[in-house]
Parts: structure tokens; C-alpha cells; sequence
């Protein structure tokens, strides 16, 4: 599975930004996003589970993010809304397959000021 992300950039706090990220290959089960910020680890923002049945959000992105796809699970978008600064972060796209093995897009830097 390969992933490419597009999106992101500078934008001012309260803002709005939307990535997207491209699969190709074998079919998978979970699309979602990860980000990093500088000196922490990685962490959850937000999945599509079961073909985008069910969608998780991480607690400080609840009601400011949305993640959506295309019909065939080939594209996911997120869109991010009142971006806030400690948005900031390289933004990290993520496919799991049922085999629980992960794929990862080159990430994309999101930074908000304030």
C-alpha cells in the first residue's frame, strides 16, 4: 500500500484547512491521520474503520475535524476547522490492513498561528 498526502501549510488560529491522502494498492481496513509535534510522539487524530462504517476522533480534535472518503476507500480527507496552535504538527497518513500491518504517507506540515 502506498499512500501520498496533500495539503497543509501556514494558516492563522480559528482557520481552516483540509488534507487528503491517496491509497493505492490491496484493499485496506482502517484510513486515518497521526500527527507529530516537535519533541512529542505520535499520536492519533482521527479513523475510518470497516470501510468507513465507524469513525474515531482523538478528544482534542472532537467536533473541529472530519474525516471523510471517496466510495472505494481509495481517498480520505480531513478536514480541520477553528485550527488552533498546538494543531501544529506534521500530519501523518495511516492504513491498516486486517492483517494489522501499517502504512504510513510522508507526513505534512501543518502549522497554526496564533
Amino acid at each position: 500500500v502506498q499512500l501520498q498526502a496533500y495539503g497543509g501549510g501556514l494558516v492563522q488560529a480559528g482557520g481552516s484547512m483540509r488534507l487528503s491522502c491517496a491509497a493505492s494498492g490491496p484493499t485496506v481496513n482502517i484510513m486515518g491521520w497521526f500527527r507529530q509535534a516537535p519533541g512529542k510522539e505520535r499520536d492519533f487524530v482521527t479513523a475510518l474503520i470497516g470501510n468507513g462504517r465507524s469513525r474515531r476522533y482523538a478528544d482534542s480534535v472532537k467536533g473541529r475535524f472530519t474525516i471523510s472518503r471517496d466510495g472505494a476507500m481509495d481517498t480520505v480527507w480531513l478536514q480541520m476547522n477553528t485550527l488552533k496552535p498546538e494543531d501544529t504538527a506534521v500530519y501523518y497518513c495511516n492504513a491498516r490492513n486486517k492483517a494489522f500491518h501499517d502504512y504510513w504517507g510522508q507526513g505534512t506540515q501543518v502549522t497554526v498561528s496564533s
